[in-house]
Protein backbone atom coordinates (compact mmCIF):
# COMPACT_ATOMS: atom_id res chain seq x y z
CA UNK A 1 0.00 0.00 0.00
CA UNK A 2 1.27 3.47 -0.38
CA UNK A 3 1.44 6.17 1.84
CA UNK A 4 1.88 9.81 1.11
CA UNK A 5 4.48 10.90 3.03
CA UNK A 6 4.08 14.81 4.45
CA UNK A 7 4.98 17.04 2.73
CA UNK A 8 7.27 20.26 4.16
CA UNK A 9 7.26 23.42 3.36
CA UNK A 10 10.57 26.15 3.25
CA UNK A 11 10.47 29.01 4.50
CA UNK A 12 12.53 31.62 4.33
CA UNK A 13 14.46 31.22 8.14
CA UNK A 14 15.96 27.51 5.94
CA UNK A 15 17.47 29.01 3.53
CA UNK A 16 20.71 30.04 4.15
CA UNK A 17 23.80 31.79 1.99
CA UNK A 18 26.79 30.16 2.46
CA UNK A 19 30.41 31.32 0.61
CA UNK A 20 28.08 33.11 -2.08
CA UNK A 21 25.18 30.43 -2.38
CA UNK A 22 21.90 29.87 -1.87
CA UNK A 23 21.28 26.44 -0.10
CA UNK A 24 17.83 25.36 1.09
CA UNK A 25 17.46 22.02 2.92
CA UNK A 26 14.27 19.80 2.22
CA UNK A 27 13.43 17.06 5.06
CA UNK A 28 13.46 13.53 3.62
CA UNK A 29 12.75 10.26 5.34
CA UNK A 30 15.63 8.54 3.54
CA UNK A 31 19.26 8.39 4.83
CA UNK A 32 20.43 11.42 2.78
CA UNK A 33 20.34 15.29 2.98
CA UNK A 34 18.64 17.03 0.27
CA UNK A 35 19.57 20.62 -0.55
CA UNK A 36 18.20 23.10 -3.56
CA UNK A 37 20.77 25.49 -4.46
CA UNK A 38 21.14 28.70 -6.33
CA UNK A 39 24.62 29.82 -7.35
CA UNK A 40 24.58 33.38 -9.11
CA UNK A 41 26.61 33.72 -12.43
CA UNK A 42 30.71 33.95 -11.67
CA UNK A 43 30.09 32.78 -8.02
CA UNK A 44 33.26 30.61 -7.15
CA UNK A 45 31.82 27.01 -5.30
CA UNK A 46 33.97 26.08 -2.06
CA UNK A 47 38.10 24.84 -1.72
CA UNK A 48 38.64 21.70 -3.49
CA UNK A 49 37.48 18.82 -0.54
CA UNK A 50 36.96 15.28 0.40
CA UNK A 51 34.54 13.44 2.47
CA UNK A 52 35.56 10.37 3.81
CA UNK A 53 31.80 8.97 4.56
CA UNK A 54 29.94 10.71 2.33
CA UNK A 55 28.36 9.94 -1.28
CA UNK A 56 27.45 13.01 -3.20
CA UNK A 57 25.39 14.01 -5.82
CA UNK A 58 25.11 17.00 -8.07
CA UNK A 59 21.87 17.53 -10.58
CA UNK A 60 21.72 20.60 -12.44
CA UNK A 61 18.62 21.93 -13.10
CA UNK A 62 19.31 25.16 -14.91
CA UNK A 63 22.09 26.70 -15.92
CA UNK A 64 25.31 25.25 -15.58
CA UNK A 65 27.96 24.41 -13.41
CA UNK A 66 31.92 23.39 -13.84
CA UNK A 67 32.90 20.97 -11.60
CA UNK A 68 36.85 19.99 -10.53
CA UNK A 69 36.54 16.33 -9.68
CA UNK A 70 39.94 14.84 -9.46
CA UNK A 71 41.88 16.99 -11.84
CA UNK A 72 39.53 16.51 -14.36
CA UNK A 73 37.05 19.74 -15.41
CA UNK A 74 33.65 18.77 -16.08
CA UNK A 75 30.66 21.51 -17.42
CA UNK A 76 27.67 19.87 -16.80
CA UNK A 77 24.09 21.61 -18.26
CA UNK A 78 21.00 21.39 -17.24
CA UNK A 79 19.28 17.74 -16.56
CA UNK A 80 23.53 16.55 -16.25
CA UNK A 81 24.41 14.72 -13.00
CA UNK A 82 27.35 13.58 -11.24
CA UNK A 83 27.95 11.23 -8.44
CA UNK A 84 31.21 11.96 -6.41
CA UNK A 85 32.22 9.15 -4.08
CA UNK A 86 34.16 8.87 -0.85
CA UNK A 87 37.28 10.41 -0.88
CA UNK A 88 37.31 12.00 -4.13
CA UNK A 89 39.20 15.60 -4.60
CA UNK A 90 36.34 18.20 -5.70
CA UNK A 91 34.71 21.38 -6.04
CA UNK A 92 32.75 23.70 -8.20
CA UNK A 93 31.59 26.87 -9.84
CA UNK A 94 29.58 28.90 -11.58
CA UNK A 95 31.70 30.53 -14.45
CA UNK A 96 28.86 31.10 -16.70
CA UNK A 97 26.95 34.54 -17.16
CA UNK A 98 23.58 33.21 -15.83
CA UNK A 99 22.52 31.87 -12.50
CA UNK A 100 22.51 28.32 -11.69
CA UNK A 101 20.23 25.57 -10.12
CA UNK A 102 21.22 22.52 -8.38
CA UNK A 103 20.02 19.74 -6.28
CA UNK A 104 22.66 18.57 -4.01
CA UNK A 105 22.48 15.28 -2.13
CA UNK A 106 24.63 13.89 0.91
CA UNK A 107 24.49 10.20 1.65
CA UNK A 108 24.22 9.28 4.44
CA UNK A 109 22.63 12.36 6.54
CA UNK A 110 25.05 14.48 8.62
CA UNK A 111 25.87 17.06 6.25
CA UNK A 112 23.37 19.30 6.25
CA UNK A 113 24.24 20.98 9.45
CA UNK A 114 27.74 22.46 7.65
CA UNK A 115 25.45 24.61 5.92
CA UNK A 116 22.48 25.00 9.03
CA UNK A 117 25.60 25.75 11.50
CA UNK A 118 27.52 27.94 9.28
CA UNK A 119 25.14 29.73 6.82
CA UNK A 120 24.00 33.24 6.84
CA UNK A 121 20.28 33.40 7.33
CA UNK A 122 18.81 34.64 3.71
CA UNK A 123 16.11 37.11 5.70
CA UNK A 124 19.36 38.95 6.99
CA UNK A 125 20.45 42.15 5.21
CA UNK A 126 23.13 41.68 2.77
CA UNK A 127 22.97 37.90 3.52
CA UNK A 128 25.30 37.30 -0.12
CA UNK A 129 28.04 40.12 1.11
CA UNK A 130 27.98 38.64 4.60
CA UNK A 131 28.27 34.75 3.15
CA UNK A 132 31.68 35.86 1.73
CA UNK A 133 33.07 37.91 4.52
CA UNK A 134 36.56 36.97 5.36
CA UNK A 135 34.80 35.41 9.24
CA UNK A 136 32.49 33.11 7.39
CA UNK A 137 35.42 31.91 5.24
CA UNK A 138 37.45 31.56 8.27
CA UNK A 139 34.94 29.75 10.11
CA UNK A 140 34.35 27.34 7.39
CA UNK A 141 38.37 26.50 7.21
CA UNK A 142 38.73 26.01 10.50
CA UNK A 143 35.64 24.11 11.18
CA UNK A 144 35.19 22.11 8.03
CA UNK A 145 36.47 19.22 8.94
CA UNK A 146 34.02 18.64 11.70
CA UNK A 147 31.45 17.84 9.04
CA UNK A 148 33.55 15.59 7.35
CA UNK A 149 34.98 18.29 4.36
CA UNK A 150 38.55 17.55 4.46
CA UNK A 151 39.72 20.68 3.08
CA UNK A 152 43.08 20.78 0.59
CA UNK A 153 44.59 23.50 -0.20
Amino acid sequence: MFVRQKSHKMNSADTKWLLGHKITPHDSSGDFDLMVAETPSKVQGPPPHLHHSFKESFLIIEGEMEFFVNGEVKVLKAGESIDIPPNTLHTFSNKSDTSCKWINIHSPKGFRSFFEDIGVSETEENAIEKSLAPAVIDKVMATAANYDMIIKV
